[in-house]
């Protein structure tokens, strides 16, 4: 993998994580998740 993809995978999940976190418990119940689930969501959100 070069550095560039490295870089912009790092990059989606901290801003995937940043909007997730911003959300209320009540808006990630709401979408069928919790706190405990933002770090996987973030994860794979990076990798596509």
């Amino acid at each position: 993998m070069n550095l560039a993809r490295s870089f912009n995978e790092w990059r989606r999940y901290n801003a995937t994580r940043a909007q997730l976190n911003r959300l209320s418990s009540r808006e990630l119940e709401d979408i069928g998740m919790n706190r405990g689930d933002i770090t996987e969501v973030a994860r794979k959100a990076a990798r596509i």
